[in-house]
């Protein structure tokens, strides 16, 4: 018998897998180039040294300029400094972090609230804190990432269903009768801008005896009642969906997001979740800028009508010019496209022609499923509206002209 040690297979180095990952982005057309914002007023964007309408923001209701907001950033920074300084739960909780939680509380009429350096990190903890192995969560195929990463970093069984099929998400709830649930989906999801049925996903929880959990990014500050967003839009209260999501990026243009729940559900979260334990708080100034920008949303909801008038506009003349949208009453409206080079070259004529309007390709969106992903915002005019849908137009007519 041989005592020779067997030789061992090269290994493969991290470089040549991510430069073969590199040539695989290439060949699909799903390589991302960083853009460099130079400068910004309002809707309008410098980049590259060129002035450009920006249509792929999510400030819809164009509040992260507004001067009451950034003046309540400058005088909470003056006194508290820059950042919080350490976690929540040492000594990085403040006054504004109280204030904004009591207030965003109040607001979607949810007994207790716990704010998150950011929606992303909020549902990483939220489901690692209340979800273990054994478990099942039952999401929408067509969820944030944020949602999926956070099921499949709990433990907890992942089972999703196609696009908005109550039916689906119901034999997948019933595939593991006996598990702990929780059935979790957007409000409005971010690339499509339709909303979830939400009425008929919460009577599918209680019957199930599952926790309902609603992401509403997209939604809260835009629809709804008072703008409180797509759970009130569909009626519901924390009866029905004991925990909601709400951040503070979107529509009330700051970063950072706020879970809403009973006490005992928020409770627990705050003690266990560790995206919320681990991490430096928010810095006190953001939170005092969301506060300002919540109840500037609420006084002046001019903003919120005006938004869904330039939306209807929006839908109406792409329908006049044969321009495809999905199906969306929201603020995101998707031209839908197909593949990934066409929409990169949408995209680059569009840009040509004075506007910013994001190409979104896979894994954001399923295969062959690119589009153009334009979001209107209240800093936005009808002739803005009509001039974007002008370059659309003449962007389709190169497309087809090229089949």
């Amino acid at each position: 018998m041989s005592d020779a040690v067997p030789r061992r297979l090269p290994r493969k180095s991290l470089a040549s897998r991510v430069a073969d990952a590199r040539l695989e982005r290439e060949r699909a057309t799903l390589t991302r180039v960083l853009r460099n914002v130079q400068a910004r007023d309002g809707v309008r964007v410098i980049v590259d040294g060129r002035e450009l309408r920006n249509f792929c923001s999510n400030d819809y209701l164009g509040l992260s300029q507004h001067p009451e907001v950034v003046g309540s950033l400058q005088e909470s920074a003056a006194w508290r400094g820059v950042g919080s300084g350490a976690s929540h739960l040492v000594c990085g909780h403040y006054r504004e972090h109280r204030e904004l939680e009591e207030a965003v509380a109040a607001w979607q009429q949810y007994p207790a609230a716990l704010l998150f350096g950011s929606g992303y990190a909020a549902n990483l903890g939220v489901q690692q804190a209340l979800l273990k192995d054994g478990d099942l969560c039952v999401q929408d195929k067509l969820n944030h990432a944020s949602l999926l990463d956070g099921a499949r970093l709990s433990g907890a069984e992942l089972k999703r269903y196609p696009h908005l099929l109550v039916d689906g998400a119901m034999r997948q709830l019933q595939s593991k009768p006996e598990a702990t649930a929780m059935l979790i989906t957007d409000g409005v999801f971010s690339m499509d801008g339709d909303l979830a049925p939400l009425k008929l996903l919460a009577v599918l929880a209680r019957t199930e005896d599952a926790t309902f959990y609603v992401d509403d990014a997209h939604g809260a500050g835009v629809i709804g009642p008072d703008g409180c967003g797509s759970v009130a839009h569909a009626g519901l209260t924390v009866k029905e969906v004991p925990l909601q999501l709400v951040t503070l990026g979107k529509a009330l243009g700051g970063y950072g997001a706020v879970l809403l729940g009973p006490q005992d559900l928020i409770g627990h979260v705050a003690e266990t979740a560790r995206s919320y334990i681990y991490t430096t708080a928010l810095p006190p100034a953001l939170a005092a800028s969301s506060l300002a920008a919540l109840r500037i949303a609420r006084k002046e909801s001019w903003r919120r009508f005006k938004l869904a008038a330039l939306v209807a506009r929006f839908r109406r003349g792409a329908q006049q010019l044969g321009v495809p949208l999905l199906d969306s009453t929201t603020p995101i409206q998707p031209v839908l496209i197909g593949d990934n080079a066409s929409a990169l070259t949408a995209a680059k004529q569009l840009e040509a022609a004075g506007f910013l309007v994001s190409a979104i390709r896979p894994p954001t969106v399923p295969e062959n499923r690119a589009r153009l992903r334009v979001t209107l915002c209240a800093g936005h005019s009808e002739k803005d509206v009509d001039a974007l849908l002008d370059a659309l137009a003449g962007v389709f007519k190169k497309l087809r002209a090229t089949v």
